[in-house]
């Protein structure tokens, strides 16, 4: 059978699809191949947040084109996810190499679409309909025979929020969550498989199930749906991501104090730390209502990770408003933030905004923002020189096949020498030096 290459851009819901999307074509009888140079089938799983993914991606497509055709290859080439919900057809009439283009509820459909066009049932496939149903066709996991010790699960998609500045609403549509019982099911079989920790995806998740499920003693249908994870034996920690300021009640807050597998790890988007901006923005919160819930995570738990996102050169930002994004990042002191530069989305209301800000100055900012993140973040990584950390082994270090990699609770990653053997178990590592974001140490004692 064929071979297939996929790469994705963006968040880890595009990198949640791809890896279903190739459990599905491996299911077919397709091969994954680790580079396009010699795939049959070359999918690029696409993003819409920034103009500057996009442009990749096209870029990318473009080169990848050029080289089938100087080698007078037959392959086929697709785009998938947002960018292709978003430009549709537009794509197939600039790039006519390109065969496929599958938006966000298509996923599922890949494997038939790709089988048809290699077998020239048909030569050309856009489909960006909505379906019925799709927030629960991504369900499939690679294990390539072993254990997948951490997992991710999708349980919703789509946004309701419309933030002006955001796209997401326009590519992934509205929310759409699947039922308790269906996630569970999914996170049982990956723990009967190995698995040992799960991150919970959504666009929102804090919104999952709001208009599927009443709030029950308090609870709202995310925590019930923590709690039902919780509750699934061999499983030993969860995570979640991304949730929304808004979300997080004092049920939410009150879960991490009671519920011992979810860790005390948390990013948080902010966006802004001025509420100008945040007003403008369309967030829904202000400065002090997120200044709130971090005060209340650190109260139940103190050594808790605390991340974000933040945008700098926003459509009428004054130096006032990023001065008070600096401000708010030296008084939460984050473990890490992504910063990103302002990007209009068109048909989004934030495009349409005056008082633009000049890009010189929103280059600046940027500069002046990361030099902050990486300074606090630093300083709170070697506050963890010399100490023991308590990880679960993941497997070998990304950028040293040689020695293997954890994560603490936090969610730092440590890297340390140590055995295949240990892949999967929980460890307590001791930290001999420090990097900007990650440990590094010698294993000190098993926890298991």
């Amino acid at each position: 059978m064929p071979s297939v290459y996929i790469k994705t851009y963006g968040c880890q819901m595009n990198e949640r699809d791809s890896e279903a999307v190739a459990a599905q074509l491996v299911a077919k009888g397709y091969s994954i191949s680790r580079t396009e140079k010699s795939a049959d089938v070359i999918l690029l799983n696409t993003c819409s947040v920034r103009d500057l993914a996009e442009q990749k991606a096209i870029a990318k497509m473009q080169n990848i084109a050029a080289e089938v055709r100087r080698g007078h290859r037959k392959v086929v080439l697709g785009f998938l996810g947002c960018m292709a919900q978003s430009r549709g057809q537009e794509l197939l009439d600039k790039l006519p190499n390109v065969s496929l283009v599958l938006g966000t509820q298509k996923f599922h459909r890949t494997a038939e679409y790709v089988d048809d066009l290699i077998s020239s049932r048909r030569t050309k496939v856009v489909d960006v309909s909505e379906e019925a149903g799709s927030e629960a066709t991504i369900r499939e996991h690679v294990t390539n025979g072993n254990p997948v010790v951490t997992a991710f699960v999708s349980i919703m998609q789509g946004c309701n929020q419309h933030c002006t500045f955001c796209i997401v609403p326009f590519t992934r549509g509205t929310e759409r969550s699947r039922t308790i019982e269906d996630i569970a099911d999914e996170c049982r079989e990956l723990v009967a498989n190995g698995t040992k920790e799960i991150t919970l995806l959504g666009q929102i998740v804090t919104s999952f199930g709001k208009r599927d499920y009443p709030v029950l003693d308090g609870k709202s249908p995310f925590v019930q749906l923590i709690e039902a994870v919780h509750a699934i034996d061999g499983l030993e920690r969860i995570r979640f991501t991304s949730p929304h300021p808004k979300g997080y009640g004092d049920d939410l807050v009150d879960a991490y104090s009671r519920l011992p597998k979810l860790v005390e790890s948390a990013h948080i988007p902010v966006q802004s730390g001025s509420d100008s901006v945040l007003k403008l923005m369309h967030r829904g919160y202000s400065r002090a209502r997120f200044l709130e819930v971090i005060n209340k995570l650190r109260a139940v738990r103190p050594e808790m990770g605390i991340t974000t996102d933040l945008i700098v050169g926003f459509p009428g930002e004054s130096e006032n408003d990023f001065e008070q994004t600096l401000s708010l990042c030296r008084e939460v002191e984050f473990d890490n933030a992504f910063v990103f530069k302002y990007s209009p989305r068109k048909g989004t209301p934030a495009a349409a905004m005056p008082d633009l800000v000049p890009q010189p100055i929103i280059e600046e900012r940027h500069a002046r923002l990361l030099k902050m993140i990486d300074e606090i973040a630093t300083r709170k990584c070697q506050a963890f020189l010399g100490k023991e950390v308590d990880i679960l082994v993941e497997g070998p270090s990304r950028k040293n096949r040689a020695r293997l990699e954890g994560r603490t609770r936090c969610n730092r990653i440590v890297v340390f020498d140590g055995s295949p053997r240990q892949v999967g178990h929980q460890l307590r590592v001791r930290v001999e030096r420090t990097g900007l974001f990650t440990l590094y140490g010698d294993a000190a004692l098993n926890l298991d």
